[in-house]
């Protein structure tokens, strides 16, 4: 059983198991798909799991895949804790060029779901973090897009001052939100 919270972005949910814990730890389904499906009110089959392992401050993102390599992603935490972030970029969408931004931790246990059409990074916020997510298409190299993490239009409120990010060469060099309008 999974609870599903539609954020402010249309079809974008904050995705919690019920947790069975004890004296001995904890159990829940990290992903169901009958559940998941039902909870979310549409039907999303995953192809590709990706992990990723980041130091305190590190930021990856904003990130995307274009066309038909767009990609709606499951993110969780297994150990540490992120701000995720995930951008709207549906120009037909109400909440177009908005943010949601949440923690996920290996703690709390939530899982971001964010459908096709979305940018997504996250921040480490702990001395490091596992994430892991689930992806509904194939990565395709030559469909990546990106958009600067510190975008003036976007106005995203990471939770660490701008001088304690570590970012990628590639990542510090992506065009501004403008650039896809």
């Amino acid at each position: 059983m999974i609870k599903a919270t539609e954020t402010k972005l249309k079809g974008c949910f904050i995705i919690e198991p019920t947790i069975y814990e004890d004296e001995r730890g904890y159990f829940f389904e990290s992903y169901n798909h009958r559940d998941f499906c039902k909870a979310i009110g549409q039907e999303v089959i995953f192809v590709q799991d990706n992990q990723s392992y980041s130091k305190k401050g590190v930021l990856r993102g904003l990130h995307y895949q274009k066309g038909e390599y767009a990609q709606a992603k499951l993110v969780s935490v297994l150990e540490g804790r992120i701000q995720d972030v995930v951008v709207d970029l549906r120009k037909d969408s109400p909440t177009f060029a908005q943010y949601f931004s949440i923690e996920l931790s290996g703690e709390n246990k939530k899982q971001l779901f964010a459908p096709r059409g979305f940018a997504h990074g996250f921040l480490t916020l702990s001395d490091s973090a596992t994430v892991f997510y689930k992806c509904d298409n194939y990565y395709n190299m030559k469909e990546e897009g990106g958009i600067l993490f510190d975008d003036n239009e976007l106005g995203i409120k990471w939770s660490v001052s701008k001088k304690d990010i570590s970012i990628s060469k590639k990542d510090v060099m992506l065009p501004s939100f403008n650039c896809l309008k």
